[in-house]
């Protein structure tokens, strides 16, 4: 095996100094007011900054004075970090944040060359806004890269290795994506809350709450800071005229840009958020489909639980969707065994995913009958249909290789909307209003109002069931005014005749 380039082992230390920041930043803010921790921030960025550009510092200055202005701005960027450290004006403490963000990045990018735009041009900073709050994002897989490209080289020395680094990639991997999904479902589901909350005290005085906050902290300061100075060393990565790479290094690592997980490392990751997946699919089972009442955290009732949490399940099921296409499009095949493995993983992922939205669909009918039916609640409904549709068309297609999953979410997305349309949702709300009358004797009036006449039939049959429910024939009344505004032929219309 060969020694890896230099250039690659200095961008891998780059890597190393970061989430050294990252966890620095979270010792500095987490847990206490800024004070002197924004002057030790600042110096740590500013080490991470300097190794990392390095010898690329020179160059030729398009404008004259960019760097002596970048330079300068050395001295405002000081003094408002000082003022962390001598005040307490809360109204500065927070202009200075954006203030300091944007001198910070405005040096950076002039001691880069990162534009060749004049600092006092307001279309510098559009560009400065873009190399700050975009272009970084852009650059999110390079860490990853790194990593898959160092244990991808050591493959031909000790193959054990090989594989438990591929293996401790893919736990890497999974943490952020466990930290959202984790918070999503104890936020969807009391006792899933109750059994993580147990889990601190496992290791004494931990705060679970607390560590989660620090690593999402470290996390975004690393990788942040990381890939904002990766976008200025290699803000030009291609020769337009050429097309060719402008900077060889770049062109090297721009090779293995086309991610494509290694089968062990995704399975790893697959199987770790599987696991938890079952955890949770086993308490909806549990607890909300076997109604289990005496299991309840003390002082939780069934109804109150059980509506609860149908957003939050929705978008872990997005979440899964995503992991769902990588896992189709983004794995290297290498043998069979793995392949299986990634099937089998794919499909226990697309199995706890139409749990969860069984779940948070029955969920949102429980909360329906609680605070009554709107258009965007029956919207949810038939979009969580509708993605079911599209995990048992995704399933189909993991096993079936040959089978376009293209033409089947365009045939029925297309098919879907056209359902949707012809649902007659305003009438399917008044309708079920009336019902939820009939049972409870609630009803919300002002969210009658803002049907259309298409709930006009289903009104008007309440109003003659209970003619007594006031501010009904307003509503009435109004649709009817609503009907008649537009008498012209060109303007007829089925639901509007049938009011007038």
């Amino acid at each position: 095996m060969g020694d890896l380039a230099p250039w690659q082992k200095r961008y891998e230390k780059m890597l190393v100094l970061a989430l050294l920041f990252g966890l620095m930043s979270q010792y500095l803010f987490v847990g206490a007011p800024a004070g002197i921790s924004v002057m030790v921030f600042i110096l740590g960025f500013y080490g991470l900054f300097f190794y990392s550009i390095k010898g690329r510092m020179g160059g030729f200055e398009k404008w004259q004075g960019q760097a002596s202005a970048g330079w300068l701005l050395l001295i405002p960027i000081f003094l408002l970090a000082l003022t962390y450290v001598l005040y307490a004006n809360s109204l500065f403490r927070q202009l200075n944040l954006f203030a300091l963000f944007g001198l910070i990045t405005a040096q950076t990018v002039l001691m880069t060359r990162s534009s060749t735009k004049p600092w006092y041009r307001g279309i510098f900073y559009i560009e400065l806004f873009f190399l700050a709050l975009v272009k970084p994002f852009a650059f999110i897989a390079v860490p990853f890269t790194l990593v898959n490209d160092r244990w991808r080289g050591k493959e031909s020395g000790s193959e054990t290795r090989s594989k438990l680094g591929k293996i401790a990639l893919g736990l890497v991997i999974s943490v952020p994506i466990l930290i959202v999904v984790l918070s999503l479902l104890a936020s969807a589901d009391d006792i899933f809350l109750s059994w993580l909350a147990e889990i601190p005290h496992l290791f004494g005085d931990f705060s679970y709450g607390d560590g989660i906050w620090r690593i999402v902290v470290a996390v975004f300061f690393a990788f942040y800071a990381f890939c904002y100075i990766w976008g200025l060393l290699f803000n030009k990565t291609m020769d337009k005229s050429s097309g060719l790479a402008a900077d060889p290094q770049a062109a090297a690592l721009n090779s293995s840009m086309r991610i494509q997980f290694d089968p062990i490392t995704a399975g790893t990751l697959l199987i770790t958020i599987n696991l938890v997946y079952v955890l949770f699919v086993v308490i909806q089972f549990s607890y909300l489909f076997g109604a289990a009442n005496g299991l309840l955290p003390e002082g939780a009732a069934y109804a109150e639980y059980a509506r609860k949490g149908f957003s939050e399940l929705v978008m872990v099921a997005l979440i899964n969707v995503v992991l769902l296409m990588c896992g189709l499009h983004l794995i290297r095949r290498t043998s069979a065994a793995a392949d299986w493995v990634r099937k089998l993983s794919l499909t226990v992922l697309i199995g706890c995913t139409i749990v969860m939205l069984v779940s948070a669909y029955s969920r949102l009918s429980l909360y329906e009958e609680a605070y009554g039916f709107s258009q965007t609640r029956l919207l949810v409904h038939g979009c969580m249909l509708y993605l079911g549709v599209l995990l048992v068309i995704a399933m189909l297609r993991i096993w079936k290789e040959q089978f376009s999953m293209g033409k089947a979410y365009i045939c029925v997305s297309i098919i879907a909307f056209v359902i949707m349309n012809y649902a007659n949702l305003d009438a399917r709300i008044a309708a079920k209003n009336s019902e939820r009358y009939e049972r409870t004797g609630n009803i919300d009036i002002s969210y009658l109002k803002t049907l259309s006449t298409d709930a006009a039939p289903e009104l008007m049959r309440l109003r003659d069931k209970h003619p007594e429910l006031n501010g009904l024939n307003d509503v009435i009344h109004k649709l009817q005014q609503e009907a008649q505004q537009h008498s012209k032929w060109q303007s007829w219309n089925l639901s509007k005749q049938r009011v007038k």
